[in-house]
C-alpha cells in the first residue's frame, strides 16, 4: 500500500513537471513569434550614389559695341610713294621772294583717263550756269585780256606728298563778274576735258581770289600738269585742283558731287 502511494506521488509530480515544461515552452514560442512579427526587417545599409552635379550654364554679358566706321582714304596711298625727279624745266625758278620752291616734277600726275593733249587753236573755255550771259573764251582771250595773279601755294595730296610752287593765272572771280554771276549762285562747278569735275562754294572762290593757273614756277603748264588751266585750290586737298578746265558753271546745287566725290570722297576737302 505504501509503495502504491509513493508511485502515485511520483506520477503526479512527473505530470506536473511535464505541464510546467509544456507551458514554459509555449510561452517562449509565443514571445519569439511576437518578436519576429513586431521587429521590422532591418533596412539594408547602402552608400548613396551621388549624382554628378550638372555644370552651371555659363552666363554672358553682351556689351554692344558700335561698329567701327570704315577708314576712308580718297586716294589709296601707293606703296612705295611715287618718286620724283629733281630735273628742272628750262627757265624754271627754285625760289620766289625768299621762299624755296619745290620742283615742278614734285607734282605727281593723277588723271582718270590719262593726260589730255588739247589743241590751243580749238580750245574754248565757257562760263555758264546762273549768269546773265554765257561767255566762251579762247585760250589767248583768257590769258591776254585778264589780270594775272601770282601766288605761292602748297598742293597737298591725300596720297601723302606735297609741293610748294609759284602759280600764275587768272582770277575765277574776274571771269564770273564778266558773265554776271547771279546772287542765287552758291557753288561753282568746274568741268574738264576728260570728264572730271569738282565743285567749290562761291564764297570760297571770292574770299580767296582763287585762280586758274597757266604757269607754274615761271614755266607754262605742260599737258601732264594740266595745260591750258589748272585750278589752284589753296587749302584744299589735291582732288579739288582740277586740270584741263573747259567749263566754269555757276550753280545753286549745293548737293552737287564731282567725279571723286560721287564715288564716296568727302565733298569738303579743306585741309585741317
Amino acid at each position: 500500500m505504501q509503495a502504491f502511494e509513493r508511485h502515485k506521488k511520483i506520477i503526479i509530480f512527473a505530470v506536473f513537471l511535464a505541464a510546467i515544461i509544456i507551458v514554459s515552452a509555449f510561452i517562449v514560442q509565443n514571445n519569439s513569434k511576437t518578436s519576429i512579427v513586431n521587429s521590422p526587417s532591418p533596412t539594408p545599409t547602402q552608400t548613396p550614389t551621388m549624382a554628378p552635379k550638372p555644370s552651371p550654364t555659363p552666363t554672358f554679358t553682351i556689351i554692344p559695341v558700335a561698329p567701327t566706321p570704315p577708314i576712308f582714304n580718297p586716294f589709296p596711298i601707293p606703296t612705295p610713294l611715287p618718286t620724283f625727279s629733281n630735273t628742272l624745266y628750262p627757265e624754271e625758278i627754285t625760289q620766289y621772294q625768299g621762299t624755296e620752291l619745290s620742283p615742278i616734277n614734285a607734282v605727281y600726275q593723277n588723271a582718270i583717263v590719262g593726260t589730255q593733249y588739247i589743241n590751243q587753236a580749238t580750245y574754248r573755255l565757257t562760263v555758264t550756269g546762273l549768269v546773265n550771259k554765257t561767255i566762251t573764251y579762247s585760250y589767248d582771250q583768257v590769258v591776254n585780256n585778264h589780270q594775272t595773279y601770282s601766288k605761292i601755294v602748297k598742293i597737298v595730296c591725300v596720297e601723302g606728298w606735297s609741293a610748294t610752287l609759284l602759280w600764275e593765272g587768272i582770277s575765277v572771280n574776274d571771269l564770273l563778274k564778266e558773265a554776271g554771276i547771279s546772287p542765287q549762285s552758291t557753288v561753282i562747278i568746274f568741268h574738264a576735258s576728260d570728264g572730271y569735275s569738282t565743285a567749290l562754294p562761291v564764297n570760297y572762290i571770292v574770299q580767296n581770289n582763287i585762280i586758274m593757273a597757266y604757269r607754274v614756277n615761271n614755266v607754262t603748264l605742260t599737258p601732264t600738269i594740266g595745260w591750258p588751266f589748272m585750278l589752284v585750290g589753296q587749302n584744299e586737298y589735291g582732288y579739288k585742283w582740277i586740270k584741263w578746265i573747259t567749263e566754269i558753271e555757276a550753280s545753286n546745287d549745293t548737293n552737287y558731287l564731282g567725279y571723286w566725290e560721287s564715288r564716296g570722297y568727302a565733298n569738303n576737302a579743306t585741309i585741317p
